[in-house]
């Protein structure tokens, strides 16, 4: 396993398959069960480095893609990669970007070899092969990178989610062999949309890319020793994560959770497991339930956006006019710099309604903090050993109400 990084179980619930973990990475420690915000541009909307550091964010995600397109992967080498980029210290996973790429497939070409794409930006084309998107998160530098693969929408017929895949798989064997830096944890993904079987054989064919070897090497010596140069040991290739891909692409949330449990448990216990796409409080808590460690959404941040906040009584329309005299606490159980500074319901509803960048300031900050309180809340359980109790309590409670 690679020496940077560490995945280290500390509980595991008795009575759900909930477990609370570390991950050592290069720049800090990440304590599981963990959200991570989604800073796709290098940039969590409305918020800044110190505010998300105030919040007390483990580590937040960068999206490939969008960074590959504007300002580029080279640029942000030659800054000193992300984390020096975006004034960042703590740990950074970037998306390779396959799901927006596959988001635009009225502009995409794919095969076995790759995929091409045409820039949302200025219409320029592009070829990506797993070995150049690679290549890209290795510029980037983040501290978790993700395999490029294929995330077939929902619906979509049997034929097509298996092709996407293996051809996944395949791309996983390919990014782990191009993948260079020591100080990057490459996670796999695992695909199959909702059949369960394509699932579990795309879990069987990552775990037997895990039992090859790379191919052998020749050390490095000098031209006139060329004749004499010994090869070097095959090196394992093991993934130091796994990322479910290919849910919350439409389907209905309980058709997931009729294949994720299976999912989740298939995977090797002492990896951390990575469920892609998920925000949604009451889900995330089930999805806990079930084994799964780390989760990301723009969920938090895009509802802020709208004027709703997440909130113990359940999700909270500001723009509804039964706030317009409120004049108490956006939510009296939360302890985030918004809820406890005095700001009323009625002038957070102003805010919005008046569209002022402040009110997407102040929801962001408080919906990211809820679900951070919720992920701590929650840990603190599976420590205690009483997730089950605490996962009943939550489903009876209105902060469940629209989740």
């Amino acid at each position: 396993m690679n020496p940077n990084f560490a995945f280290t179980l500390q509980r595991n619930d008795p009575g759900t398959e909930a477990r609370a973990a570390v991950l050592k990475t290069p720049h800090g420690s990440i304590h599981t069960p963990v959200f991570m915000p989604v800073g796709t541009r290098a940039t969590v909307k409305a918020l800044t480095p110190l505010q998300l550091t105030a919040l007390d964010t483990q580590i937040l995600l960068a999206n490939t893609y969008h960074l590959f397109l504007r300002p580029g992967s080279e640029l942000i080498s030659k800054a000193g990669g992300l984390h020096r980029f975006m004034a960042w210290e703590r740990p950074i996973l970037t998306d390779s970007g396959g799901f927006q790429i596959f988001s635009l497939a009225d502009t995409l070409k794919i095969d076995d070899e790759g995929v091409s794409f045409v820039s949302i930006i200025d219409g320029s084309r592009h070829r990506w092969q797993p070995e150049d998107n690679m290549r890209v998160q290795n510029e980037l530098g983040a501290d978790i990178v993700m395999q490029l693969d294929q995330c077939a929408p929902y619906p979509a017929s049997r034929e097509f989610v298996q092709t996407a895949m293996r051809r996944s798989a395949a791309w996983a064997r390919r990014c782990r062999l191009a993948q260079r830096r020591s100080d990057q944890a490459l996670f796999a993904i695992v695909q199959g949309g909702t059949f369960l079987d394509l699932r579990l054989e795309s879990i069987e064919r990552l775990l037997e890319i895990e039992q090859s070897r790379a191919p052998e090497a020749k050390a490095v010596c000098a031209p006139h020793q060329e004749a004499h140069a010994k090869t070097e040991p095959a090196a394992p290739l093991q993934f130091e994560g796994f990322g479910i891909g290919g849910y919350s692409v439409g389907e209905p949330h309980e058709l997931m959770f009729e294949t994720l449990a299976d999912v989740a448990t298939a995977l090797p216990p002492n990896r951390p497991r990575y469920l892609m796409g998920v925000g949604n409080p009451t889900t995330v808590l089930r999805a806990i339930a079930l084994g799964v460690d780390m989760f990301d959404c723009v969920l938090p941040t895009r509802t802020a956006r709208t004027g709703t906040a997440f909130s113990s009584e359940g999700r909270l329309n500001l723009r509804n006019a039964r706030f317009t005299r409120d004049f108490g606490p956006l939510d009296p159980l939360c302890t985030c710099p918004t809820c406890t500074g005095g700001l009323s319901r009625a002038y957070l509803r102003h805010l919005v309604m008046s569209k002022e960048i402040l009110a997407s300031v102040l929801l962001s900050q408080h919906n990211i903090f809820y679900l951070f309180d919720l992920m701590r809340r929650a840990r603190t359980a599976i420590l205690e050993g009483s997730y089950g109790a605490f996962l009943a309590a939550w489903l009876q409670s209105p902060a469940s109400k629209d989740f």
